[in-house]
């Protein structure tokens, strides 16, 4: 099939699709299901439903469950950041990026299937899987954005950037909905418990990725072929990434967008990742099943994101995309304060809305922000991307960490929620600072 030009229609479409295809996972297995069905697990409640422990049992070290899955996020996330600005440079390299995103899906994938197996006798098999479909969605990521630039000239990208996070909420909204109706009526289905829908629900997750990733692979180019792989080429990748890293030493605006885009995404991407443990032990749901309420808030977030997506979008093409996100770090400020307060599920239904409505902004507007201020007629945007990716997951593995430490020492998830103001405060300071036209030291 003949390549489609850049800025094509089905080209751009193709691309934002595969947020339809992969953003299952972030919804079923980061924030809804399998946080539910964890918690489920490891924690031990009375007939009133109060929590007696929260401890388990790994390695021969007994964690608190939280901190538990916060060490192993932030241990997948520091192997993506580590192998993300090496796998970019040898993908622009040899010009087979798309090899490496399918390799990444597959893994993911197949990880989130292997889930279906996860419980306590071999708690480390689950966490294993848990482990690597962190690493394979976040390692698809790193291709997937470096594509931007190369399918979308700049006028295009905030739009197609948002329609892509919008379509990966609409989509992940669906399957979460399949997999509810599985779950809850578990008895009309055949089922003998909830237990079983629910492990489904990560085979499906598998499934749902690879097969509508494949509309994206059709389209997407393979990239200029430049030379076999080789252990030369190997060591060429971290060359790459060392220009790339001289460069941004020179390039004032861009520099300072990284800085405070580490700030205030170590915030926002820890929160999404905590939300429904903080549901899950923060709050008094009385006689309202919590498992029923969480997934409620959590499809409320995916279809008020939608509309902050767009409207973000807009947004920025009439204040500028700097302005816009100093806005939405402000918006967030206020969200994790009001966090802090909330004791009911009537509260956290509101908080969710309100992070619904700025979630999908911060993310698409980050990423599209980030591809203008690429130096225009750079041909190795995968590193760059690599070096945009490095900033964000370095990021989360900082505040997951801050989060397990603070959980375990003062036994509250809201603590941890109140000390990431400081992170959006710093980066409200530093996006002040950027410039608006690119300069050199």
């Amino acid at each position: 099939m003949q390549a489609l030009p850049k800025g094509h229609k089905k080209l751009l479409n193709a691309w934002a699709f595969y947020d339809w295809a992969n953003s299952v996972y972030n919804l079923v297995i980061s924030s809804a299901i399998f946080p539910i069905f964890y918690g489920a697990l490891t924690i031990i409640k009375d007939e009133q439903g109060v929590i007696i422990s929260d401890s388990v049992t790994f390695l021969g070290f007994t964690l608190n469950n939280d901190t538990l899955i916060s060490y192993v996020t932030a241990a997948a996330f520091m192997v993506v950041s580590v192998m993300s600005p090496f796998l970019g440079g040898i993908s622009d390299y040899v010009g087979n990026k798309k090899n490496f995103m399918k390799f990444f899906c597959y893994l993911g994938a197949a990880s989130c299937i292997g889930l279906f197996w996860f419980n306590l006798e071999y708690l480390w098999f689950g966490l294993l899987c848990y482990f690597f479909a962190l690493i394979g969605f976040w390692g698809s990521i790193v291709f997937y954005n470096s594509y931007l630039p190369d399918i979308a000239y700049p006028e295009q990208q905030d739009a197609i950037s948002a329609k892509g996070y919008s379509l990966g909420y609409i989509g992940s909204v669906l399957l979460l909905v399949i997999c509810l109706v599985l779950i809850l009526m578990y008895d009309t289905f055949g089922f003998e418990s909830k237990d079983f829908p629910t492990r489904l629900s990560f085979i499906l997750t598998g499934i749902w990725w690879i097969s509508f990733s494949q509309y994206t692979y059709k389209y997407l180019p393979k990239g200029n072929k430049k030379q076999a792989l080789t252990k030369d080429v190997l060591f060429n990748g971290f060359k790459e990434i060392n220009k790339i890293f001289a460069k941004l030493q020179h390039d004032i605006r861009l520099k300072r967008y990284l800085l405070a885009f580490f700030m205030y995404s170590m915030a926002v991407q820890t929160i999404m990742l905590i939300a429904t443990y903080f549901g899950i032990e923060e709050l008094d749901w009385g006689d309202q099943d919590p498992t029923t309420g969480l997934i409620v808030s959590i499809l409320l977030i995916q279809l008020v994101a939608v509309f902050g997506a767009y409207f973000t979008s807009k947004a920025s093409a009439r204040f500028g995309n700097i302005q816009t996100l100093i806005s939405i770090n402000i918006i967030w400020i206020g969200i994790c304060i009001y966090a802090y307060l909330i004791t009911t599920p009537e509260q956290f239904y509101i908080a969710a809305a309100l992070v619904g409505l700025v979630m999908g902004g911060i993310q698409s507007l980050s990423r599209s922000t980030y591809s203008k201020f690429i130096p225009e007629n750079t041909v190795d945007t995968a590193s760059y991307f690599s070096f945009y990716d490095v900033t964000e997951k370095i990021g989360i593995v900082i505040g997951m960490l801050c989060y397990g430490l603070v959980t375990q020492f003062t036994d509250s998830i809201k603590n941890a929620i109140l000390f990431f103001v400081i992170f959006f405060s710093l980066g409200v300071i530093i996006l002040f600072r950027v410039p608006k036209r690119n300069i050199s030291d």
